[in-house]
């Protein structure tokens, strides 16, 4: 009897039509209504049969499936609605629902065939039903060879595939560079009698590969690969401040740059630990969107961001970030400092003996155009690694309390103000402020430094996918030094520098992108008596 009902089904278009739609319906059902067999028999016992399609007060002639249930109301008389006149057609359908519909059907067709009474099939459904097939024959056949073949692909991939839950992702940077200018810098006595800035054109690079692995999807694991041979534009030109942003020599060997795991703690929390290579400026906002990124941010290692987010440099820790809302971000962290510190048992090492920094921001977003952040970390830096500001500014700012050349302990509160605005979707102003307090823990020295920046991004121009950037800005400068020891030197920046940089990024594919620039460094490390510096780079980014 079944066979026979889904016969019928081929042959009527308008019953097959009927009953696809309410399997369809069934299908995008988004919330499972939890209806008991309790419940589904006193609905259907207040269900009354009909005889036409206008007894339905909520029908209309103009109704999409009106022609639909005229045909099982007053055709096959395969339909009931409710007692008080309506058939509720917007209302969502239960799976129970369905079965009792169809089992009214399959009952009303097994009464039709037993009494021989209806012309359930006639020649112009016949008709139909074969013109439609000879028509869609090839389509149906060219159908079935895509899906077969689809089905194939998809069961090599599955057999082949590098992991099912893990991503490898790729960055390589080929840069061209050289530093310019007279002399060196000079961080003494700016007498005058610097070396001679003797310099030559570099070709470098480094290469990054990053595993990351999601478990749950909310999740990520992170595993990231590096080798580069970029040489610190210090050594040659005697400052930190022409130091470039993606600089560093691993002598080309290969080395773990990362290991961290990040997940939700809900919809609003975000917790991120790092094992090993640690940065605030991954972790957090940094309010400089055009110009952050060391593979295609600024060309310079000051202008990626402010220096309060080196204060906790390649270390192990946990970042929580939490959002109760589009406008507010709160982030706190706590890290300690040093590759290999966190992890080591001796005296003055460890997770909370060593070198550390606590840190906190609120971030807080009115709208799209505006992004403005408070920031603050308290950092403790170890007898040695005194390095206030992440070779960003001047020598005497990164040390300026070092216990009048021996090593010391230093304790400095940083406050920082970095804000963005976007007028446009074409056109980023940005910018920051930040002033820190260092004390010698020995001792009563003490000291002021203070930096700014702005910046202006520039997107499409000259060619859709390119940005002109512009930074300009003083690094770190001591400003104030105050109770060190009678007979002990002062030291003094006599001068201010300023750092300007103009770099194009030149999307030349969604994979390649090249970037020119030029780093002018004005009375290099706060000293009027220094020559100016320039350092020309061309950058070339491959991502995968």
């Amino acid at each position: 009897m079944t066979k026979l009902f889904w016969n019928i089904l081929k042959v009527s278009p308008v019953i097959a039509a009927t009953f696809l739609s309410a399997n369809s319906a069934l299908a995008g059902e988004i919330n499972e209504q939890a209806t008991s067999v309790a419940q589904l028999s006193q609905e259907s016992n207040s269900i009354g049969q009909v005889t036409s399609v206008s007894q339905f007060s909520d029908v209309q002639p103009t109704d999409w499936a009106f022609q639909a249930l005229q045909s099982l109301v007053e055709r096959y008389g395969c339909i009931a609605g409710y007692p008080n006149g309506t058939y509720r057609g917007n209302r969502a359908l239960t799976r129970y629902e369905f079965a009792a519909g169809l089992n009214a059907c399959l009952d009303r067709v097994n009464e039709l065939i037993a009494t021989a009474t209806a012309d359930m099939v006639n020649r112009e459904d016949l008709a139909t039903l074969q013109r439609l097939q000879e028509e869609f024959s090839a389509e149906l056949a060219t159908l079935r060879g895509r899906v077969d073949a689809l089905e194939a692909r998809t069961a090599e991939l599955e057999a082949n595939q590098f992991s099912t839950t893990t991503k490898l992702k790729g960055e390589a940077i080929f840069s061209v560079s050289q530093a310019f200018g007279d002399k060196q810098a000079d961080i003494t006595d700016g007498n005058g009698d610097n070396d001679d800035l003797d310099s030559n054109t570099t070709f470098s690079n480094r290469v990054r590969l990053s595993l990351e692995s999601s478990f749950m999807g909310t999740d990520m694991l992170q595993t990231r690969l590096e080798a580069k041979n970029i040489i610190e534009n210090d050594s040659v030109t005697g400052t930190n401040m022409t130091r470039l942003g993606y600089d560093g020599n691993t002598n080309n060997n290969v080395r773990i740059d990362k290991v961290n795991y990040a997940f939700n703690l809900s919809d609003k929390i975000r917790v991120k630990i790092d094992a090993v290579g640690g940065e605030l400026n991954e972790n957090v906002d940094v309010f400089n969107p055009d110009f952050r990124s060391s593979g295609s941010g600024a060309l310079s290692r000051y202008g990626r961001f402010s220096p309060i987010y080196r204060q906790a440099g390649d270390g192990a820790g946990i970042t929580v970030n939490f959002s109760p809302s589009d406008k507010f971000t709160f982030s706190a962290a706590y890290f300690a400092t040093g590759r290999n510190d966190a992890a080591n048992p001796a005296a003055g090492d460890g997770l909370f003996d060593g070198s550390n920094t606590f840190f906190g921001q609120l971030a807080f977003k009115p709208n799209k155009a505006f992004n403005v952040g408070l920031a603050y970390a308290r950092t403790y830096q170890n007898v040695g690694d005194t390095n206030l500001f992440g070779d960003t500014g001047s020598f005497l700012a990164n040390g300026v309390v070092n216990g009048n050349g021996a090593p010391v302990p230093v304790v400095s509160d940083n406050y920082g103000l970095q804000a963005t605005f976007q007028p446009s979707s074409k056109l980023t102003l940005g910018g920051w402020v930040g002033y820190s307090k260092a004390n010698n823990e020995v001792g009563p020295e003490e000291a002021s430094i203070f930096y700014w920046a702005t910046t202006l991004g520039v997107k499409d121009f000259g060619r859709k996918g390119n940005t002109l950037g512009l930074i300009f800005g003083q690094p770190p400068k001591v400003t104030d030094i105050s109770n060190f020891p009678a007979g002990t030197v002062n030291p003094d920046e006599n001068g201010t520098s300023y750092h300007a940089e103009a770099l194009y990024k030149m999307k030349i594919s969604d994979n390649i992108m090249i970037t020119p620039g030029l780093l002018v460094i004005l009375n290099p490390e706060h000293n009027d008596s220094n020559d100016t510096i320039y350092v020309g780079t061309l950058r070339t980014t491959f991502s995968f």
